[in-house]
């Protein structure tokens, strides 16, 4: 997944923090010399003088943030009044631009803290997010509700017809966002709106550090190495030095972000299947719950209080799917085949069951495992035999960095001279072909303690024309680290991912644009997940393969027999897979079609008859993330959005199925795709962006055939 720059709570404080209704010029100058006082100090307070302003993760630490945040915001909000007080009369430059050029410290400060508090998390970390979530909450209603402000930002907007193209869609963003937010509103309904705002922080935030920390207490601790069985010494050696690093005897498991976990599909003792699921699909259910259940009713308050009937039909307001009825006729349309293949699917894995000898019926813990052995007898596949030709450092440097150079030209250069904030971090500058430079790219492939579940990408530093900087992205992902000394072994879903990242990256990386409100991956929701997906496909083009797909100790290439039967194997489980991620994007939406009068008691009650509604309650395929630990839609970002995945990847999968009918794995492919979707972000319609580059608008094809739901 695509991480957002901050949480959703205050993301809009990285474009606009803050303002008081207390600010002059005097003030503005006294914010500045505080600035400057602290500044020999601290090194947040000025640009890195690394290159490409990388941050200097070797000079501080969580002691500096909270000092930088005092500072920034005090800079920032004389900033901002001083554009708001203006005497002039507002224009673009000296409204909408000014904005844009606004709180640089802030900025700095909250890119450095909020994508490390996701990937090096403790106790520090989570209290400063807990205190600021609030501060910050309050610093975008600042600006957001500020009349005199808002009143220059109509002005603009009312005389928009004779700015370029691109200076109107940045004039369009920002009115969109005032009167989001709320800048029509009457005094008292402000008020109420400061209150919601304040309150969502703070739950979205306790969720989101209820679900931290159960990654680090909700693991399965097992002292009988027997009942390993299935898993490879390798993985049982990494489950041991996990429970050794953790001060515990025996192996210990660690749950991954989703209900389904990776190991279920290995593990022969099905006692220990269940008790592994039933912890996932328990965790953070009593600390999570009561949250849930405020947050949609808070959601559904401000959205009734801007004129909307619900949370979702707001949220659609800025999504390319515009309706909440465009969203359920998509996800209701998919739901009865997503089933129909799972039911079909399940009575091959039952007959499996019973011809193995056992009696017992189905359940969501033996899917995976018995899954596995239907995939081996229909396709004669051992994973085990697969993972040793995906070693890392081939899938990265001779696979995907291979692939990237063949698309778009551009090459990888190791930095190990720039400093990172963990041992694990991998440090590469990006060029073009003819030699110039892009960005910076870090990769952080490994889990650990402190480390969120899931993969993301996300930003330290922007594309910016107006500012003149370039890309800093990094991904992150959650593979096991194997025992020291061991090769990195991937399975195929991971290697995906991983390409599916640097998707994400790419859209970060190529962005060409002057605003950094449109720049990269800063579109709509329901539209940035498409250049990812776009990106996946490419791990399994032939000339691909046949460069990094090899084995590891010997250097011998991936048979094409075995490589025909992997490839062939994906399309297998696809009603599973579809089933679980529908669930849960219906889930997603009905929790945010509620009005504010409709009061839930029971969050497992409101979720048994959501997907009874949709027809999608089919017990042996639960959602991909059940409600209390749904980090998506109740910490990232993703509220009515979650449906994005599916809506994007038609674009993705029609997209992907053009360049192969027109070459494949080419530079002219790669160019058009760089220079109508990737070079753009937001700063121009995205469905143009898309036909620019297609010739036209999408169709359902392609996605059907990806997933196995139509020969």
């Amino acid at each position: 997944m695509r991480k957002t720059l901050i949480a959703t709570t205050i993301a809009s404080a990285l474009l606009l923090s803050a303002c008081s209704s207390e600010s002059t010029q005097e003030t503005k100058q006294q914010s500045t010399t505080q600035v400057q006082d602290i500044n020999a100090s601290n090194v947040l307070f000025k640009p890195s003088p690394l290159q490409y302003m990388a941050p200097e993760f070797d000079k501080f630490g969580t002691t500096e943030y909270e000092a930088a945040f005092d500072a920034g915001i005090a800079q920032h909000n004389a900033e901002i009044m001083a554009i708001a007080n203006n005497p002039e009369p507002a224009t673009f430059e000296n409204t909408l631009v000014e904005m844009e050029l606004a709180g640089e410290l802030l900025n700095r400060a909250s890119a450095a803290f909020y994508n490390l508090s996701g990937l090096i998390s403790n106790d520090e970390y989570q209290r400063i997010d807990k205190k600021m979530a609030p501060v910050f909450s309050a610093h975008s209603d600042d600006i957001y509700l500020n009349g005199a402000l808002f009143a220059r930002v109509q002005t603009v907007y009312d005389n928009k017809d004779k700015l370029s193209a691109e200076d109107q869609r940045l004039v369009d963003f920002y009115y969109k966002q005032f009167v989001k937010a709320g800048a029509k509103l009457n005094d008292a309904e402000k008020a109420k709106m400061r209150e919601i705002n304040a309150e969502l922080a703070k739950l979205s935030t306790e969720f989101s550090q209820n679900v931290l920390k159960s990654f680090k207490e909700d693991v399965i601790l097992v002292t009988d190495k027997s009942k390993l069985a299935g898993l490879s010494e390798g993985e049982i050696a990494g489950f041991a030095a996990a429970a050794k690093k953790a001060g515990k005897d025996g192996y210990m498991i660690t749950l991954v972000n989703t209900t389904q976990q990776p190991i279920l599909a290995s593990l022969e003792n099905r006692e220990l299947r269940e008790q592994i699921f039933k912890a996932s699909t328990n965790r953070a259910a009593k600390t999570n719950g009561p949250i849930i259940i405020k947050e949609t009713n808070l959601r559904a308050q401000k959205a009734e209080l801007l004129g909307f009937k619900d949370w979702a039909s707001y949220v659609m307001t800025s999504r390319m799917a515009q309706t909440t009825d465009n969203v359920y006729g998509i996800l209701d349309d998919l739901a009865p085949k997503a089933v129909e293949k799972a039911q079909a699917e399940a009575k091959a894995i039952q007959k499996v069951i019973n011809d193995s000898g056992e009696s017992f019926e189905l359940k969501p813990w033996d899917w995976s495992f018995y899954a596995e052995k239907v995939r081996a007898e229909k396709y004669d596949l051992d994973p085990a035999l697969v993972k040793p030709y995906f070693e890392m450092q081939s899938v990265i440097h001779n696979g995907l960095f291979f692939a990237m150079e063949k698309l778009y030209g551009i090459t990888f250069k190791e930095r190990k001279d720039l400093p990172v904030y963990h041992d694990d971090v991998m440090a590469f500058e990006v060029f073009n072909a003819d030699g110039s430079a892009i960005g910076l790219f870090y990769m952080d492939p490994y889990a650990r303690e402190g480390k969120r579940g899931g993969a993301w990408m996300s930003a330290y530093v922007s594309q910016s024309g107006l500012k003149g900087t370039k890309p800093v992205i990094y991904n992150a992902q959650n593979i096991p680290k194997p025992a020291e000394g061991e090769p990195t072994l991937m399975t195929f879903d991971e290697v995906s991912t991983m390409f599916h990242e640097f998707g994400h990256a790419a859209h970060g990386l190529f962005s060409d644009v002057k605003y950094p409100s449109l720049a990269g991956t800063a579109t709509a929701r329901d539209f940035v997940e498409f250049p990812s997906q776009a990106h996946e496909d490419w791990m399994i083009e032939p000339s691909v393969l046949a460069n990094y797909a090899k084995h590891y100790k010997t250097g011998e290439p991936i048979p094409q027999a075995l490589l025909d039967k992997v490839l062939e194997s994906q399309k297998f489980n696809q009603g599973f897979g579809t089933t679980e991620y529908l669930a849960a994007a219906l889930l997603d939406m009905e929790w945010h079609s509620l009005g504010s009068d409709k009061k839930v008691a029971d969050v497992q009650q409101f979720e048994s008859e959501a997907l009874k509604a949709h027809g999608i309650d089919y017990y042996p395929v639960p959602p991909r993330y059940k409600s209390n630990y749904f980090s998506h839609t109740f910490a990232g970002g993703y509220s009515a959005g979650y449906y994005a995945y599916l809506w994007t990847e038609v674009f993705a999968a029609d997209a992907f199925a053009h360049m192969e009918n027109n070459g494949g794995l080419t530079r002219e492919n790669g160019d058009k795709f760089r220079k109508e979707i990737l070079s753009k972000g937001n700063s121009r319609d995205l469905m143009q962006s898309y036909i620019e580059f297609r010739g036209q608008k999408p169709t359902t094809d392609a996605l059907l055939k990806r997933r196995g739901l139509v020969d």
